[in-house]
C-alpha cells in the first residue's frame, strides 16, 4: 500500500483529499503546518507528498527545500506561471492549482508514482552514496563526484554488492561491458583514484582492499 502525505492547513480540503485517497487504496498521513510537516517527514517516508504552499509556520517553499528522494506535488491556489516554474525548478515533481478535479489529482498522483518508481529502478544507493545509471552521475550526499567511466563502472559493481569482497578477476570481467580498456595493472590505479575521490568528498574510506583477494565497499 502506497502512503501519501497530505500537508495542508485547510481541514476541509485535507479531509476531502484523504477520503478520495483512502477509497483508492492509499494510506494517508497528515500535517497542518510547515513545522509539523518537517516533524512528520523526519519519522515517516511516504511514497508521495501533496504540499500546500500557504502554511502556518514554515512555508510550503521552505518545506519543499527540505524534502529529498520523495516526489512532491504542489497543490496551491497560486496559478501564475512564474510560481509554477520556480517550484518545479526547486524540486517539485508536479503542480496542480486549487480548486482541482479529484480525477485529475488521482491521475497526477499515479503518474508521478510510476515515474518515480521507474527512475528509482535505475539508481543505486549505499549509505550516502548514490549512482544514477541513466545519467552516469555519482553523488555523496548532495555533492556530485566527477568520475571517469572506469571509476563509475567500479563503483557500480561495488554498490551492487555492498559489503561483499569482489575479486579482481571478477571485477575486471564485470566492468568489461562498460569499460573494455581496463586491465589488471591499470585497475589498481583506477581504484586508487576512486578511493581518493570518495575520501575527499565523504571524509572517510569507502573502499577496503582485502589483501590477496580484491575490494569491498564500506558503508
Amino acid at each position: 500500500m502506497k502512503t501519501i502525505a497530505v500537508i495542508d492547513d485547510d481541514i476541509h480540503i485535507g479531509n476531502m483529499v484523504e477520503e478520495v485517497l483512502v477509497k483508492e487504496g492509499y494510506k494517508v498521513i497528515r500535517a497542518y503546518s510547515g513545522t509539523e510537516a518537517v516533524l512528520l517527514l523526519s519519522v515517516n517516508s511516504p511514497d508521495l507528498i501533496l504540499l500546500d504552499l500557504m502554511l502556518p509556520g514554515l512555508s510550503g517553499e521552505e518545506v519543499l527545500s527540505k524534502i529529498k528522494k520523495i516526489p512532491v506535488i504542489v497543490v496551491s491556489a497560486k496559478a501564475d506561471v512564474d510560481s509554477k516554474v520556480g517550484l518545479l525548478l526547486g524540486g517539485a515533481a508536479d503542480y496542480i492549482t486549487k480548486p482541482f478535479n479529484t480525477k485529475e489529482l488521482l491521475a497526477r498522483i499515479a503518474a508521478n508514482l510510476r515515474k518515480f518508481e521507474m527512475q528509482e529502478e535505475n539508481r543505486l544507493y549505499a549509505g550516502n552514496l548514490k549512482l544514477d545509471l541513466n545519467t552516469h552521475e555519482a553523488f555523496i550526499a548532495d555533492e556530485q563526484l566527477h568520475l571517469t567511466r572506469t571509476e563509475f563502472a567500479i563503483l557500480k559493481i561495488l554498490m551492487k554488492n555492498p559489503a561483499q569482497v569482489i575479486p579482481k578477476s571478477v571485477m575486471l570481467d564485470r566492468i568489461s561491458e562498460d569499460t573494455p580498456d581496463c586491465t589488471e595493472s591499470s585497475l589498481k590505479v583506477h581504484i586508487y583514484n576512486l578511493r581518493q575521490k570518495l575520501r575527499d568528498a565523504g571524509g572517510k574510506e569507502y573502499i577496503e582492499a582485502v589483501w590477496g583477494i580484491g575490494f569491498k565497499l564500506i558503508v
